[in-house]
């Protein structure tokens, strides 16, 4: 990790007065098995306390660590009893059928490359592009993932990157131009940063672009100034 951050903090000074501000990497690893999986998809479109009682509910009737055959043994009625959306429930059969049929084959994730991962997993419902990538940095530990559809890096490259482009812009104004606006009553609008200009600011943190991206989140949780 000291590797990652000496080569982000050298390559990107917006990127170095993040990292010195939200302190040591603190990323948190799960294990690559159909228990990470399945356990990612309980958790999609929910606040953590909400998606902790309902895997918990979910854990009690399959047993942990979660497997095909606890998952398959469950009724439609008994998912949902868990707090289990109808969506959900089937997104959680597929996986465990895609599993136990020999489709979707955990021991060999390890070893491919991130599109062949990425690729392997969405072959079953509810797992999209984001849940593959999510699975690629936090469970099989990739270094150089950039999720360029994900909300929460999208706003942080906004706020550290373009915005403060934007600021400065706005501040070589003529008087006469800002007066203007100002009767205009113009209000500034948040444009996100597009997957194109996601990737040319990130093309200066590979091959670490994960670890980048950890910082990119918890800053949006600490004050920058």
């Amino acid at each position: 990790m000291r590797k990652a951050l000496n080569h982000l903090k050298k390559s990107d000074p917006v990127m170095r007065a993040i990292i010195e501000r939200i302190g040591p990497c603190r990323m948190r690893f799960g294990r690559p098995e159909f228990h990470s999986l399945a356990e990612a998809i309980v958790y999609q479109q929910l606040n953590g306390k909400a998606a902790e009682t309902i895997f918990k509910r979910f854990a009690a009737l399959t047993g942990e660590p979660l497997a095909p055959e606890g998952i398959l043994k469950l009724s439609d009625e008994q998912m949902r009893g868990a707090g289990l959306s109808k969506q959900k429930s089937a997104y959680l059969k597929d996986l465990a059928t895609k599993t136990a049929a020999g489709m979707l084959d955990f021991t060999r994730l390890p070893e491919l490359p991130d599109m062949e991962v990425i690729e392997h997993l969405t072959q079953v419902k509810g797992i999209g592009v984001w849940t593959a990538q999510m699975f690629l940095m936090f469970t099989l530990k990739r270094e150089n993932v950039l999720p360029t559809g994900d909300f929460g890096v999208r706003m942080a490259m906004y706020k550290h990157y373009l915005d403060v482009q934007r600021t400065k812009a706005a501040k070589k104004l003529s008087a006469a131009k800002k007066a203007a606006a100002a009767k205009k009553g113009r209000k500034r609008k948040i444009k996100l940063p597009s997957p194109e200009q996601m990737e040319k600011i990130a093309k200066r943190w590979q091959p670490y672009r994960s670890v980048a991206c950890w910082y990119l989140w918890q800053s949006l949780d600490t004050k920058i100034l």
